[in-house]
């Protein structure tokens, strides 16, 4: 137990990339480039900092090693489709992970009050719930990814070419409102904002499109949904004529 702790513990360390990215970004400038006070700024990296605690998905990693090691067998026999358990699997991750989270913002309000602040009622709801859709799409997405495990090995190498879009046009190295308005365009057209800079928006209480980041979270997960079940069926295949 203590050494399950211990990992929990490091991998909420190894989230703390939106911290160091305020310390880059606070004495910059960047908060009057995005048109944001500094203290907006720090509420907004903060913010991220919980999202991506709260959202980060690792089913590629687990799910490659239980496709090559043949573990996944056992779970096509249960009724349950398999890929629940591993959702079920990562929301009780997270809830071990609340009081870790809370510590370090703890540690962090003892640094410096001011990187703390208390949200409304209505903008904690809105951004628990734009919280919730970005883990389910990035889920979604990685799910999509993890498919490849059929035909490959080292699919988890593959997925990885994911996270540089996802650092850079997530919002969670710079606000996107610091990007030319080429890339943020560019950037909006993705998914990736949803997963960071939507949730962080309205958690640290900043101004967003509302129904636009409720939309995109809901179009990409439509559009996710299926593709998912596409090459679950086609992997399926696949892995039954491997001999498992």
């Amino acid at each position: 137990m203590l050494e399950y702790r211990a990992e929990i513990a490091l991998w909420a360390l190894s989230g703390v990339l939106p911290l160091i990215m305020l310390g880059v970004w606070q004495n910059s400038g960047a908060a009057s480039q995005a048109g944001w006070s500094p203290a907006q700024l720090r509420h907004y990296f903060v913010a991220a900092f919980i999202v991506r605690q709260f959202s980060v998905v690792w089913l590629i990693h687990v799910f490659e090693e239980d496709v090559v090691s043949g573990k996944l067998s056992p779970f096509l026999l249960q009724p349950l489709q398999p890929l629940w358990r591993y959702f079920a699997a990562h929301l009780a991750e997270q809830a071990t992970r609340i009081p870790f989270v809370a510590l370090m913002l703890l540690a962090l309000s003892a640094v410096d009050p001011g990187l703390l602040w208390r949200p409304s009622l209505q903008e904690l709801l809105l951004g628990l719930i734009a919280l919730w859709g970005a883990f389910v799409l990035r889920f979604l997405l990685q799910t999509l990814s993890s498919m490849l495990c059929f035909w490959s090995e080292r699919a988890a190498a593959l997925d990885r070419l994911l996270v540089i879009p996802y650092l850079f046009l997530s919002g969670l190295v710079a606000p996107l409102d610091t990007f030319p308005p080429a890339v943020q365009r560019f950037a909006l057209a993705t998914p990736f904002p949803a997963m960071v800079d939507f949730p962080a928006r309205l958690l640290s209480g900043l101004p967003v499109d509302l129904g636009g980041g409720y939309l995109s979270l809901l179009i990409w997960c439509l559009i996710l949904s299926p593709l998912c079940y596409w090459g679950w069926q086609r992997g399926l295949r696949r892995y039954g004529a491997m001999g498992a």
